[in-house]
């Protein structure tokens, strides 16, 4: 299936999403609002209350912190964590424009994983826009490296993702996906799959400050012998499809829809932060198109650009 599953025209909410739930790092519980947005204007987040209030740009050049979790800041102090479910199932799900607020510095984990949010996106409504919608054009492959992780990006007419995975258990071992993005295929494939952890790890998390809000509800807990949620598992390969999915939710960090296969072995927020810098340096590895009639597979945008201003990331280790 090529682009054109989705509209020609850029999408948002029909009607407002109201979430609530607590954090799974911090906690704390948080209400969580989506509202309509106008064309163009992408995703945009507004942190209310507290002395981090403010505006944070749903962009790769917000990204602060990648430690476990994707964590956006705006320039007036404004903060907010574990974005990347959310943008995953908007991204998945197709819409384009949206404006985010949340009363804390913290998005729900929910179920940990992008179902709930796709569920609520679904009961709103799809509007769509009179914009054409837009995309970033792979033009030639570019490559990144960390440590033992790679990513790659491909041309490719569609959005396209190749994720394998590797850990030290048989629990996990190696599983790969190779998945065409679509709004049907990220609701069957990819929206279900949990975040998980080890549970050797608990106790250095909670010593410093993370997982306060995690459980059975809504991570996967992987002991030494066997997965201790009492149903199981949802997917047989259910922890490369949350990183496919995790993935899905940082490019949607990219500015518009990508037109690309990212390939990538050992994938974190990190490398996939890494890969949008290093597609964004390489000027003439893209290009703007637009969605055009069904009779034309796409034109290339004489109006629209990004700007190349980059912010330098505080990249910190991912652990799970």
């Amino acid at each position: 299936m090529s682009f054109r599953s989705y509209s020609n025209r850029q999408t948002t909410l029909e009607r407002e999403i109201v979430l609530k739930g607590a954090g799974v790092h911090s906690g704390a519980e948080v209400s969580l609002i989506l509202h309509p947005a106008e064309a163009n204007t992408g995703y945009n987040f507004y942190v209310s209350g507290g002395k981090n209030a403010g505006h944070i740009p749903g962009d790769f050049r917000s990204v602060t912190n990648l430690t476990l979790c994707t964590v956006i800041s705006g320039a007036g102090g404004a903060c907010v964590a574990t974005v990347e479910h959310l943008l995953s199932a908007l991204r998945g799900m197709g819409i384009d424009n949206a404006d985010i607020e949340v009363d804390g510095n913290e998005l729900p984990i929910l179920d940990g994983s992008a179902e709930p949010f796709v569920r609520a996106i679904e009961e709103a409504g799809v509007r769509e826009l009179d914009e054409a919608r837009r995309y970033i054009k792979i033009l030639r492959p570019v490559t990144v490296r960390d440590g033992g992780s790679i990513g790659e990006i491909f041309p490719y007419d569609g959005f396209r993702l190749d994720i394998e995975i590797d850990f030290p258990t048989p629990l996990i071992g190696r599983q790969r996906i190779d998945l065409e993005v679509t709004p049907a295929s990220f609701k069957k494939h990819l929206s279900r799959a949990r975040t998980f952890g080890f549970m050797k790890d608990v106790k250095q998390l909670w010593a410093a400050g993370r997982a306060l809000g995690s459980s059975l509800e809504n991570t996967v807990a992987i002991g030494e012998d066997r997965i201790l949620n009492p149903e199981g598992l949802r997917y047989p390969d259910e922890f490369v499809r949350h990183k496919t999915l995790d993935a899905v939710g940082d490019f949607a960090l990219a500015g518009a829809a990508i037109l690309g296969l990212y390939r990538s072995k050992r994938p974190s927020h990190k490398l996939n932060s890494m890969m949008l810098h290093a597609l964004y340096e390489n000027r003439d590895a893209w290009t703007i198109v637009e969605a055009a009639d069904k009779t034309r597979r796409h034109y290339v945008s004489p109006r629209a650009d990004f700007g190349i201003a980059f912010a330098t990331p505080n990249f910190a280790p991912e652990n799970d």
